[in-house]
């Protein structure tokens, strides 16, 4: 099931973060999120008309100089055609038409990628409604007065975005093989994991960091099941700064990971995890898409009797959100414990889908209530009346209570653990949804 990508791409200051913001309902540049992870939120689930889709914001441009600025905007623009399903053009009516936008505006129209242009900083149709026109010379078609800032013009900007979706977006249940997203930073041996699963070069390796330039689906047969993997793109260039990298490495994994079912997060086993790594593992976390950490490079690193349980021990302090991943230490090298991997990608595709009876959730239920009392507050306590699963892909439960402000993260935390102990769900997320008797 997975959702259109949508892709803001323009330059600096035209306003793409405000955008990004408006359309996400809240200011998502920077997050309280899951306790233990900072990071910049680049994407956002956004749904327009009944239409729900993947906002990534392309980011990333330094102003230093035009030149920087133009090649910066063409990497951007870049990501944007191999990631995206429909591209949001941005430009400034009140900079006007630049020599930048128009070379942009080259490379998009030669995408044959559905472009939306929109027009930004339009505050007063009256001053600015005629400067609208000199955009229609990118020849990228029709220009969308909006702005951001003040939320106008954004309804009729998006009635043409999802136009472009395909009839059908999100149904893809005639395809029913295990989609695997192998997602790492560059360099961590994501293409010859592929490679040594194929037993042939189909994927270019090279010891430079992100020589892979594309995401590419591979089919893979094991034990006559087929398998489609998709090897994230690495990075195109190794001479950016690092941020930028980072960025265009994030947006990247973001759409690799929405078409997935299972993530297989790959870590260099000598390096160990980094921020990078965590930044990734919580893309994957957010999506609900089940998870399975590869130690790549398992063979180049020195153990004793207590090496993969002080290892172990190190990836759950790191990604502590995270504590149903499942844990398996590779080679690409040697070929060590890779037919394992199919086991486990069956184990948790098993998992993300399987469906609980609602009878035997109840009776669940009642036990944990009764071996720990639900919170209480100002002499109000808190009611568990019914629950039952309502989606997979992650597992989706609804609970039934008689206040949802009694239900604390912690008791939903328990009440979690008490399903997992019953049914396992090793390796896929859980999903709670707490709802007051007659809340639909």
């Amino acid at each position: 099931m997975s959702k259109p990508i949508v892709a803001v791409v323009g330059r600096p200051n035209v306003g793409k973060s405000t955008l990004f913001n408006a359309l996400a309902g809240q200011r998502i540049s920077i997050v309280k999120d899951t306790p233990g992870i900072t990071r910049d939120r680049i994407y956002a689930e956004v749904s327009w008309l009944d239409h729900d889709f993947t906002l990534i914001d392309t980011g990333g441009i330094e102003p230093e100089s035009r030149d920087v600025i133009l090649s910066q905007m063409r990497e951007q623009a870049q990501i944007a055609i191999d990631t995206a399903d429909v591209i949001i053009f941005m430009v400034d009516v009140k900079q006007g038409l630049q020599d930048a936008d128009s070379k942009v505006a080259d490379m998009l129209r030669r995408s044959r990628k559905p472009v939306v242009l929109a027009v930004n900083k339009v505050d007063d149709i009256k001053k600015y409604g005629n400067d609208i026109f000199e955009f229609y010379n990118l020849g990228i078609g029709e220009p969308y007065g909006i702005s951001s800032a003040n939320m106008m013009g954004l309804g009729d900007m998006l009635d043409v975005v999802v136009s472009h979706f395909p009839e059908h977006e999100g149904e893809d249940e005639e395809d029913d093989r295990p989609r695997i997203a192998i997602v790492g930073k560059p360099n961590v041996g994501k293409s010859s994991i592929i490679n040594r699963l194929l037993g042939e070069d189909r994927v270019i390796v090279s010891d430079i960091a992100g020589t892979t330039r594309d995401a590419v689906d591979t089919p893979v047969m094991h034990n006559d099941r087929e398998y489609v993997f998709i090897d994230t793109a690495g990075l195109r260039r190794k001479n950016r700064v690092k941020e930028e990298l980072e960025h265009f490495m994030v947006v990247r994994t973001v759409g690799a990971v929405e078409r997935a079912d299972v993530v297989v997060l790959v870590i260099d086993a000598v390096e160990g995890v980094t921020e990078q790594e965590a930044k990734i593992a919580g893309i994957a976390h957010d999506s609900g898409k089940g998870v399975i950490i590869a130690v790549n490079k398992w063979d180049a690193v020195e153990k004793n009797d207590k090496t993969v349980y002080e290892y172990e021990k190190k990836i759950r302090n790191t990604l502590s959100y995270m504590p149903y991943a499942e844990i398996i230490f590779i080679s690409a090298k040697t070929g060590q414990r890779l037919n394992r991997l199919f086991d486990m990608i069956d184990m948790v595709v098993e998992n993300h889908s399987m469906r609980i009876q609602t009878g035997v959730l109840n009776e669940i239920m009642s036990e944990a209530v009764a071996m720990q009392q639900p919170p209480a507050d100002k002499g109000k306590r808190l009611k568990l009346f019914y629950m039952t699963q309502v989606s997979v892909k992650p597992p989706t439960f609804v609970i039934f209570v008689n206040d949802k402000e009694l239900m604390h993260f912690s008791y939903t935390r328990y009440i979690e653990n008490q399903i997992r102990e019953a049914f396992g769900f090793r390796g896929t997320p859980l999903k709670f949804i707490i709802r007051e008797r007659g809340e639909k």
